[in-house]
């Protein structure tokens, strides 16, 4: 008789997937649309990230619609250089997004952790990242939020794109106008508001590897003002003892990733496209096809010993959170708002992808 209070709870797991089939884990994130936990399926063991959104807190924010293109987006994509959307369901309180778990670190963290990242090491980093963007811009889309916070490693090394909250789809006959991203890393384009389309993520990338390198990024100010100025006009220099970090090769990948206009950028469709990276002499030592197979060995592992992340998000949760993530019912007339959030999804398997157009 007392053993069968103990008998844990049966779960069918051939119903409509929900926060039940899910073990819930450390607090690993905190952003302005949601919350990010480790999560373990109770069925398949397989373990995964899981982003929740409070449905209030979306609509006080006047951001429902960015999640629900964030899902519709991580829906029609699949790549190794993406963190892919593997379930999306909702309860009465959240929405659901379970994605890929990369254990590594962002590399925000890595470059606080070391100050500067050696040049064979970001040179790994950006061609993994070209890769995933030639992905993305093949499906029409573009990322606008890239920076160091967004690029993770798994355990191995590896480096992909997160964090799809302002994404959007773009039209080679219809620029974007819409100022969205995190502005040190806005191509300048965005803040002079002459429309743009996927070049402006090829500028992020080069702000990105100068930063990697050099411990600081190439256009700065004390106020939005003088930033906006830097990067709208201001000029591309390198620290005088920069050579002892960097190739001149990977200066000209800089140089040729931040560049003004957008039609004369490295990777916009005037100066070659795609191929025009990968020919580049920066990345003359990578075999292009293993790269895409991640048959390439990491330059550089994380420790799988240590947490690759800030701690303070699950301390946080632990002391200062009044209503913790747990399982619940839905209430039995479906009340819950934003039912836009679409039906249930169940796993996403991988489909057929290419990154480099022919």
């Amino acid at each position: 008789m007392g053993a069968n209070c103990c008998k844990p709870e049966e779960i069918d797991f051939t119903q409509e997937v929900e926060l039940n089939h899910f073990e819930l884990l450390r607090s690993i994130g905190k952003g302005a649309f949601g919350k990010v936990k480790v999560v373990k399926h109770k069925n398949t063991k397989n373990t995964y990230a899981l982003k929740y959104i409070n449905k209030e807190a979306c609509i006080k924010m006047k951001a429902v619609d960015n999640i629900i293109q964030e899902r519709k987006l991580l829906e029609e994509i699949h790549c190794p250089f993406v963190c892919n959307l593997r379930y999306a369901f909702q309860d009465d309180e959240n929405m659901f997004m379970v994605i890929d778990l990369k254990l590594g670190g962002d590399l925000r963290f890595h470059l606080n952790k070391m100050g500067t990242i050696p040049e064979d090491v970001v040179r790994f980093y950006m061609a993994e990242c070209a890769l995933g963007l030639m992905y993305l811009h093949s499906k029409h889309v573009v990322h606008r939020d890239l920076k160091p916070d967004n690029i993770l490693l798994d355990e191995n090394g590896h480096a992909c794109l997160t964090d799809f909250n302002i994404a959007t789809y773009w039209k080679d006959d219809k620029q974007l106008h819409a100022v969205a991203g995190s502005m040190a890393y806005m191509a300048p384009e965005i803040l002079e508001r002459n429309g743009y389309t996927y070049t402006i993520d090829w500028w992020s990338l080069g702000v990105i590897m100068f930063e990697l390198l050099l411990g600081k990024r190439p256009f700065r100010g004390s106020t939005n003002e003088e930033l906006t100025a830097s990067i709208t006009k201001g000029k591309l220099e390198f620290p005088s003892n920069a050579d002892k970090k960097i190739s001149n090769d990977g200066m000209e990948m800089i140089r040729g990733w931040c560049t003004r206009p957008a039609s004369e950028r490295l990777g916009s469709k005037e100066t070659g496209g795609d191929t025009k990276i990968t020919n580049h002499p920066f990345f003359k030592e990578y075999d292009w096809s293993e790269m895409e197979k991640q048959l390439i060995t990491p330059p550089f592992v994380p420790d799988s010993k240590k947490a690759n992340f800030d701690a303070t998000h699950e301390l946080e949760e632990m002391l200062l959170e009044d209503n913790p993530l747990q399982a619940k019912p839905r209430k039995k007339d479906g009340t819950g708002k934003i039912s836009r959030f679409l039906s249930p999804i169940s796993t996403l398997f991988p489909i057929r992808w290419s990154c480099i157009k022919a």
